[in-house]
């Protein structure tokens, strides 16, 4: 899987190159707000209609939006892809103290109730 997602890191990179796309190449942040929107309710469509394979397809086009939008953000000096996968793992290791950490949950009730505040946590620090 770490092979698959660094090429599709470096395609987006291509793409956006000296010899890439120029219809890629003219994205930027702000225009690509419309395109996420629209493949995050293209998923949502997919997961409605019970259609896995159309859904797989989607997932695709959403993944690709935000490692684009990453590249752009990094080719702008703003952040990388790197700090985006390190903040989201810790995010999600912060949180599921019942995985990660001492706490325990045995349902998903108790696993949501101890996400709010763990989430709340972070929001008083």
């Amino acid at each position: 899987m770490k092979d698959a997602f660094v090429r599709l890191v470096e395609m987006a990179k291509m793409l956006r190159g000296e010899n890439g796309c120029p219809w890629d190449k003219s994205r930027t942040l702000q225009n690509l707000d419309e395109d996420l929107i629209e493949e995050a309710h293209e998923v949502l469509e997919a997961l409605k209609n019970n259609d896995d394979e159309n859904l797989r397809e989607e997932l695709g086009d959403l993944l690709f939006n935000i490692v684009l939008m990453g590249v752009i953000a990094e080719q702008e000096g703003k952040f990388t892809l790197k700090e985006v996968i390190e903040d989201i793992s810790d995010k999600i290791e912060r949180r599921h103290t019942w995985v990660f950490g001492d706490d325990v949950a045995n349902t998903p009730e108790e696993a949501l109730a101890i996400w709010k505040e763990n989430k709340e946590k972070e929001k008083n620090n």
